[in-house]
């Protein structure tokens, strides 16, 4: 849970760098709140459910955004990066495969994060 409020910390900080584990855990709680904010809003809502999860969606696009370039830059890849994922087929497995790559030691966007968590 850490991961997650760690990231909404990082509201819109699109500089540094995020581990691996943040960003998974990040998306493992989205997509948990994500469930629960549907459920709960067609359920509350009944018709108008779908409003809340968009609401939700929309909050929490822009530190979704923020920690997938602090991932990029991780693995020493800039921001533009993210737009491989448009291309057809390839793009979203290749983005993937990025995602789940072992970070870089210290590289031109800080120092390797992983070194300054088990150093503490």
């Amino acid at each position: 849970m850490q991961w997650y409020l760690n990231c909404w910390k990082k509201y819109v900080d699109f500089n540094g760098r995020s581990r691996r584990k943040e960003y998974w855990m990040f998306v493992l709680f989205n997509i948990l709140a994500s469930i629960v904010v549907s459920i709960v809003g067609s359920l509350l809502l009944r018709k108008n459910g779908v409003i809340l999860s968009g609401l939700y969606n929309l909050a929490v696009f822009l530190p979704s955004l923020a920690v997938l370039i602090r991932r990029l830059h991780d693995i020493g890849k800039k921001w533009y990066w993210i737009f491989i994922s448009l291309i057809p087929l390839a793009g979203p497995i290749w983005m993937l495969v990025l995602l789940c790559t072992e970070g870089e030691g210290d590289n031109e966007f800080g120092p390797d994060p992983k070194a300054e968590t088990t150093e503490a």
